[in-house]
Formats: structure tokens, sequence, C-alpha cells
């Protein structure tokens, strides 16, 4: 093992080198070989950890996918039935005319995200948006959607507050027939000051103050009225 090139003059210049760079190295970790099969262990873990967590949001992500592309086929679907609803309910109620529900798309990649536009020509007018119509026609148009939404999904009973407040009589009589047809599936609570639609009601419920800062509520079930004092009554 000799070597013969060795130079005795450079040896020890080599060997304090050597010790330094071992005495860098620090003392010797006998440990080594268990702390590592520890931080490996702990290592794999987390690396499993992490590989679920990767495949539970992809999982996550078709499950979204797969509602959105449901949502989307139901909200068209629903969108389609109630927009039909509408273009008829709107000839009725008005007489005439034309009406529709268009989808706007502006600034709005996302389907489900898109804005309703409503479109509508009552009788003798050009087709125009709702925001140009009068506070009457649009009354009479918002009341045409609600009718068309709950046709396309009745309901057990719902809750009306004056929403034909700004119709004319004739137009609060169209509502008020109209109203009494849905009443066969839908149980109607409407709060109202308009005779042709408490006409049209079955029980009316009211506040009267005989005395002064003593309200007493009063009732009447307008069938039993017609059936004591004959049909007509009522009108």
């Amino acid at each position: 093992m000799k070597d013969e090139a060795f130079d005795v003059s450079t040896a020890f210049s080599e060997t304090v080198a050597l010790k330094r760079k071992i005495t860098m190295l620090g003392a010797v970790n006998p440990n080594a070989i268990a702390d590592y099969e520890e931080l490996k262990a702990r290592y794999d873990d987390m690396t499993a950890q992490r590989d679920d967590i990767e495949k539970s949001l992809l999982d996550l992500n078709t499950v979204l996918k797969d509602l959105k592309s449901e949502m989307q086929k139901q909200f068209d679907e629903g969108f389609k039935t109630i927009n039909e609803n509408f273009k008829h309910i709107f000839k009725e109620l008005f007489g005439g005319g034309n009406a529709e529900l268009q989808l706007d798309y502006t600034d709005c990649p996302d389907p489900l995200d898109a804005g309703v536009e409503i479109v509508a020509c009552p009788p003798g007018k050009k087709l125009t948006k709702i925001s140009l119509m009068s506070g009457g026609e649009r009354a009479l148009t918002a009341i045409a959607i609600l009718f068309a939404i709950i046709k396309s999904r009745p309901m057990p009973f719902c809750i009306l507050d004056e929403i034909e407040a700004a119709l004319d009589d004739a137009n609060v009589d169209r509502f008020a027939q109209y109203l009494k047809k849905f009443s066969k599936d839908t149980q109607f609570i409407v709060i109202t000051h308009r005779k042709p639609t408490m006409n049209q009601a079955d029980s009316l419920f009211g506040v009267t103050m005989e005395e002064k800062g003593v309200s007493k509520i009063v009732s009447v079930k307008l069938s039993e009225v017609e059936t004591r004092l004959g049909a007509g009554t009522v009108e």
C-alpha cells in the first residue's frame, strides 16, 4: 500500500487540514439511522396526506362540475316552462299583446349568473322593455310573472301584499278573476284595499275601531253571505 510519490514534506499540512475537516463535521451521531427512519416515515405520511388532499380536490371539482351541469339543465327546463306560462298569462291579464323572458349574458360568461330581461308588448303598443312601461303595466307584468312561477310549481299557500295597488279598476278585476283560478290549487292570503279583489275572496278579515283606541277584528265568509241573501249580493 506504499505510495511511491508520497511527499513527506506536505504530510503535516495535509494531516492538519483533514483533522480540521473532521472537527467541523461535529460529533458522530449514533442515532443517525433511527433519526433518518423517523424522518422518512414522517415524510412518507405527509406525502400520503398531500396525495389524499389532491385526490379529494379532484373529486370535489368533478362533483361540482356534474352539479353545475345538472343545475344548468334544471334551470333551462324551469326557465322554459316559466317563460311559456308567462307568455300565455300575460295575454290573459292584458287581454292581448305579447311578452317573453330573455336571458342577458352581457359581461357574464356563466349562464347561471346571467340576468333576466323582461320584454313585453301590451295591446296597441310596440315591443318594449319593462323599464319603459308605465307603473301599472309594470305591476301587471310582474303579477303575470308571479303567476307563471306559481303555475310551473304550485305551492300550498301564498301571501300577496297589495301587489295590485298600482292597477286601475279594470286590470284589478282581471287580476282578481285570474287569482280565483289559482285558488283551486293554492290558498292565497291577500292584503288589499281594492274592491274587485275583495269581491273574489272567499273570506274577508278586517280591523274596525268601534270605540276610539279599541281595535276589533271582524271576519265574514262571502259564500255564506251569498247563500243567505242570494247570488250576486256581494257584487
